[in-house]
């Protein structure tokens, strides 16, 4: 073959594979399979492929009631009346896991002993809320559940895992409010010490509140401003909500959670946000069937007695998919029963981030008001009574 014949021809076989690479993938032609390819040609993997592994430079440290001595009793006593100290950190860091279990012979410790957090060395707590309740456990008594945020395990075993972040300084009490000692009070608050805090990071806050009862409305009618709701939260200044456990001991039969949720955000005159039921806020429905559930975000972990007088839920629902940010103000509400018609007893915790300062909290009812008990309302729309009984 001459040299012109050899340059045709390989000539030829270019435009030959020229078409074939036009109509097949490039890993064909190198013989690689198409996987091989990907993998050889992929850009960064993504951020939470590589999370697990990403290497932390942080201290990792702990609170608890370990035995000073070496021994083996780990736990504090907490007379009534007594304030114990559960966390006293100083520089920048962030909580991660709070555990707990209470041995005392009181049997609405759950309510009596109260826990607060400040951070900062700020003035006024950001936490302030009956232990039970902080977990859950809105009515005073235990029961076992999980959820993505807050779990009891066996046997009472509360267990928390917000993450709390504090740049100079970080102070947990728990204060027994009840009329017996706890005779042994278990803790361990874990924790991550940092050099520094990064900005743009709120702080942590939970908050109690209760109507017990709730006050009905003279006339059952059309609520579209929730005037008369009850309400989970106000807040000032600049964050997100994160969820909510709520409480309900019914002091009318029927079904209690024909209100609506109505979140207001930024001084919105009417609801930024407006649900369709009580049930459906908590991502159930239908009245929960009346059983009880657990999930991820949502659950109704405790029903008992449902639709009569004495009946007893404790719901939750958590916002870590998309929390509600705001930017001023927040109120976050909900009806008791068609536009309030109802006089039910609600106990709930709201949880939240924000900038500080924050606003006063609401008091924090005493401790006998906050024991659960059946009121005699006199039916929907009837005023409240003295407690029956």
């Amino acid at each position: 073959m001459s040299k012109q014949e050899t340059v045709r021809a390989g000539t030829s076989r270019r435009a030959l594979l020229g078409t074939m690479a036009a109509g097949l993938p490039a890993a064909a032609l190198l013989g690689m399979s198409a996987p091989q390819a990907q993998a050889e040609g992929a850009a960064v993997a993504p951020e939470e492929l590589l999370a697990p592994a990403r290497l932390r430079s942080y201290r990792n440290a702990r609170s608890s009631s370990w035995d000073r001595t070496g021994g083996n009793a780990d736990w504090v006593e907490v007379q009534a009346g007594q304030t114990a100290t559960l966390l006293d950190a100083r520089g920048a860091g962030v909580i991660s896991h709070l555990w707990f279990t209470i041995n005392s012979p009181d049997p609405m410790h759950l309510k009596n002993l109260v826990l607060r957090a400040w951070w900062d060395g700020e003035t006024t707590p950001s936490i302030e809320v009956p232990i039970g309740d902080f977990f859950g456990l809105g009515l005073g008594e235990y029961f076992v559940y999980q959820s993505e945020l807050v779990a009891v395990a066996p046997i009472k075993a509360l267990n928390a895992y917000f993450a709390m972040p504090f740049a100079s300084s970080a102070r947990m009490t728990l204060t027994n409010e009840g009329p017996a000692a706890v005779r042994s009070l278990y803790f361990a608050i874990d924790y991550v010490a940092l050099a520094t805090l990064p900005e743009g990071l709120g702080r942590f806050h939970a908050q109690y509140r209760q109507a017990a009862p709730c006050r009905a409305v003279a006339d059952e009618g059309k609520n579209l401003d929730g005037k008369e709701n009850y309400v989970f939260l106000e807040a000032e200044g600049r964050g997100h909500f994160v969820g909510v456990t709520q409480a309900v001991l019914q002091n009318e039969n029927g079904w209690f959670g024909e209100g609506d949720d109505m979140i207001f955000v930024d001084g919105d005159a009417l609801p930024t946000i407006n649900g369709t039921g009580t049930e459906d806020y908590f991502n159930g429905a239908w009245d929960f069937g009346g059983q009880a559930f657990a999930n991820q975000r949502q659950g109704a972990p405790y029903v008992v007695d449902p639709e009569r007088i004495g009946g007893r839920y404790c719901l939750y629902r958590w916002h870590s998919e998309s929390p509600i940010a705001f930017e001023k103000s927040i109120k976050v509400s909900i009806e008791h029963g068609t536009g309030n018609n109802r006089s039910d007893n609600f106990y709930s915790t709201a949880y939240w981030y924000q900038s500080e300062p924050h606003a006063a909290f609401p008091a924090l009812p005493p401790a006998a008001d906050r024991v659960p008990r059946v009121f005699a309302v006199g039916g929907p729309k009837g005023a409240a009574a003295p407690p029956a009984g």
